[in-house]
């Protein structure tokens, strides 16, 4: 009986834990080098896969941590809504408030490419409307000082997330020449926004400085051994959060904001990146 009893009570403690846990939210630091030579320093704040996940006071927040930053612009590499949404007022407050800070830049997850095309409509006319550059396979040019970089937004065909059969098995791959019949050849100083990092050699391939990604929410459960699962129910997925290398070229990937989350808080990525 007392193994039981402490058997429930441990199990209460995580609860209580876990429900705590999914209500923080961190700001995780990054630095990267270009070795472009430019002089030019940029503070780059990355949000990603929010879903349904709400702030009260209007974001108030999430707002409030990301403008203590004073980036030069925002990423915000997919999933900003879930699936089955059918509203989208919110998250236009969310928009109109980030953009409050500094430029906004947007491209889908997995889960945009699942609403219906008449939400997906509703989605993009109110991220446009509040301000936000939403970039569907469209690159924008952005200035500061002296510097320029290229901005891409790619949208992966929902194949190389999940098969017809909805299951997660012969998934289709993502290539760089996929990036270079929409884009061409990427100009100097290109950053890319694709949502799923499982593609990161091909991105590098293609020739993307620093991509930002998202989707594996840290692997679900963080381990001593990294994160636990990915989207697609795979263990111990190669890449999780944080920076990754290929060739010279990073990749950046958010843990997220949304969803249960067990040892892994919700994040804000925050990326001073030297040029």
């Amino acid at each position: 009986m007392k193994i039981l009893l402490c058997f429930i009570t441990v199990f209460f403690i995580f609860l209580i834990y876990v429900w705590a846990e999914n209500k923080m939210l961190i700001v995780r630091k990054y630095k990267i080098s270009l070795n472009k030579n430019s002089g030019e320093n940029l503070r780059i704040v990355q949000i990603s896969d929010l879903h349904k996940k709400k702030y009260p006071q209007n974001w108030n927040r999430l707002y409030t941590k990301i403008k203590s930053l004073s980036p030069d612009f925002i990423i915000i590499s997919g999933d900003l809504v879930s699936r089955n949404q059918t509203e989208f007022e919110y998250t236009g407050k969310l928009i109109e408030r980030l953009c409050s800070i500094c430029p906004v830049f947007y491209a889908k997850g997995n889960h945009e490419l699942d609403l219906s095309s008449e939400n997906m409509s509703k989605l993009r006319e109110i991220v446009i409307r509040n301000g936000a550059v939403f970039l569907e396979n469209q690159k924008f040019q952005f200035k500061k000082n002296n510097t320029a970089l290229n901005i891409y937004g790619a949208d992966l065909k929902n194949s190389v997330y999940t098969n017809n059969e909805g299951g997660y098995s012969n998934l289709e791959e993502y290539h760089a020449n996929g990036l270079q019949e929409i884009f061409g050849e990427p100009q100097s100083l290109s950053l890319l926004i694709a949502h799923n990092p499982f593609f990161f050699s091909e991105y590098s391939k293609w020739g993307a400085d620093v991509t930002f990604s998202g989707h594996v929410h840290a692997g679900i459960v963080n381990t001593p051994f990294g994160g636990l699962l990915s989207p697609e129910r795979k263990f111990f997925p190669k890449y999780t959060k944080g920076i990754y290398e290929n060739n010279g070229k990073k990749m950046v990937v958010s843990a997220g904001i949304g969803k249960l989350r067990i040892f892994n808080p919700s994040e804000i990525l925050y990326l001073e990146l030297e040029i």
